[in-house]
């Protein structure tokens, strides 16, 4: 079955190859880096119906203006400038916290976590799917939540949350021994885990 799982990716790709050649260009980048004022209209047109778009034309040549009128920066300028300092501190605490969350050690050893649960042995590899599913739908989930909550609240809660199951999961994995139910548990945590992670993160 893996095999099929993993090559069933392609087919969204050739579906992608075939059909993109019939979807329109980007009406701001036709007026923006091709200047074509006339296929703008046309791709607008093609994507909202027929109308006066004028409005939205006026929003592109803005943003044109906003564009030739800023400076871009190479890498180094854009550390010692000092009005873009806090951003950059942001950016990269959320990068470092993204990489080091603690995943990536969630899924290279779920599979451990659920043979010592004593899972069947053909349920592993769905339970494993399920972790990934998990992570889809709570990523889908955030999509909508985020206009809600804000992005701020949604990483605070993601990583307290992810702190929060990852110690009762050293908890639960160091009493795995002593009490038979404790393997169940460690599993429920993994799959907390991976909703956290795709809502928060």
């Amino acid at each position: 079955l893996w095999p099929w799982l993993l090559a069933s990716s392609g087919l969204s790709a050739v579906v992608q190859l075939v059909t993109l050649p019939f979807f329109p260009d980007s009406p701001s980048y036709l007026l923006i880096q091709k200047g074509n004022e006339e296929a703008c209209r046309k791709a607008i047109r093609k994507l909202w119906g027929e109308g006066d778009h004028q409005a939205e034309i006026d929003d592109i040549m803005k943003e044109k203006v906003a564009m030739t009128s800023t400076k871009t920066l190479r890498v180094l300028e854009v550390i010692k400038e000092r009005s873009l300092r806090w951003q950059l501190y942001i950016l990269i605490t959320v990068m470092t916290t993204l990489q080091l969350c603690g995943i990536n050690a969630i899924y290279f050893y779920s599979f451990e976590v659920f043979h010592t649960a004593k899972f069947e042995e053909y349920l592993i590899p769905y339970m494993s799917l399920g972790v990934g599913l998990c992570e889809c739908l709570s990523s889908i989930l955030c999509s909508t939540l985020i206009d809600r909550c804000g992005r701020k609240v949604l990483l605070w809660g993601g990583y307290m949350l992810m702190c929060s199951v990852l110690a009762l999961l050293t908890m639960t994995l160091s009493l795995q021994h002593q009490f038979f139910w404790m393997h169940y548990f460690s599993v429920i945590l993994i799959f907390l885990f991976v909703i956290f992670y795709g809502i928060g993160p």
